[in-house]
């Protein structure tokens, strides 16, 4: 083989691969669903709740990017696990225009729901436009309570022993994670819902010493192999995706997103996470 034999030859491999590549990123990974099993040893966890199982979904983004009907065949795969509880950490649209909240009542027609209760965060795009629209967040947090997932806006409640605490988002307006916090108490099972992982470097936890299930990242949606992504939504980079040990012995776990803002997915694939309740 001649020289230019080889660089022609070299040349169509290149683009070959390149053009399989981009197909798989764009039409392939970004709806190969995983559904990612992680223990979660919780301090002062209720026997009854030994071996309970809990779900996080995260990111949803009901919008106009990507066909939602992958959404709903994704809510009707998890509904199989039969979870305990569920738990979604916010961004449940892509919001442009009042067409979302139509097709976000479709998809919420398969809602996900626990056996043993089902509660959310709202994320920075549930505020709509540069995330200062509250009217557009106020209609997300009704059409989700109407389809039987509780929104916390800085507040905490018990979920058959179980304590969660819910954190409005970092970005939005209506964020007060002292408020959250206030009644945190360090001898009883807590979780707390944090749409951003940003929040876990501020100095808001009253001594907070248990999980936070994040969002937001999407784990960067595209990470070449061996390297980090090179986008990340958060000032922490460290932040990208799954469970990260924190000062205070918190546990902090970020899920990389159900769906996407932009229809690509490279070496991330979209989660799901399944918990396993045990004592700490």
């Amino acid at each position: 083989m001649n020289r230019k034999t080889f660089l022609k030859k070299s040349l169509y491999s290149a683009v070959g691969l390149g053009l399989a590549t981009g197909l798989y990123s764009w039409q392939i990974e970004p709806f190969w669903l995983e559904f990612v099993k992680v223990k979660m040893p919780i301090r002062n966890l209720p026997d009854n709740l030994v071996g309970k199982t809990l779900m996080q979904i995260s990111d949803i983004h009901v919008g106009n990017k990507f066909d939602y009907n992958y959404l709903i065949e994704s809510f009707k795969k998890a509904k199989e696990f039969n979870p305990d509880f569920v738990m979604y950490t916010g961004d449940f649209v892509d919001y442009e225009n009042e067409e979302q909240f139509a097709k976000l009542e479709t998809v919420l027609k398969h809602t996900v729901t626990g056996t043993l209760g089902t509660v959310g965060v709202l994320g920075n795009h549930d505020y709509g436009k540069d995330w200062v629209e509250p009217e557009v967040a106020n209609k997300i947090v009704s059409i989700l309570e109407a389809n039987n997932i509780t929104i916390l806006r800085n507040q905490e409640t018990q979920l058959n022993g179980l304590n969660i605490i819910g954190i409005d988002d970092y970005w939005g307006l209506n964020f007060d994670p002292k408020k959250a916090t206030q009644n945190f108490k360090k001898e009883q099972p807590y979780i707390a819902l944090c749409h951003n992982p940003d929040v876990c470097d501020l100095d808001v936890w009253n001594n907070y010493d248990s999980w936070i299930l994040s969002g937001h990242t999407h784990g960067g949606q595209v990470k070449p192999p061996f390297l980090k992504p090179p986008i990340l939504p958060v000032k922490n980079k460290r932040y990208t995706s799954g469970k990260i040990a924190l000062d205070n012995n918190r546990t902090l776990y970020i899920n990389r997103a159900l769906g996407c803002l932009w229809q690509v997915r490279f070496n991330v694939r979209p989660e799901i996470t399944i918990f396993t309740l045990e004592k700490a």
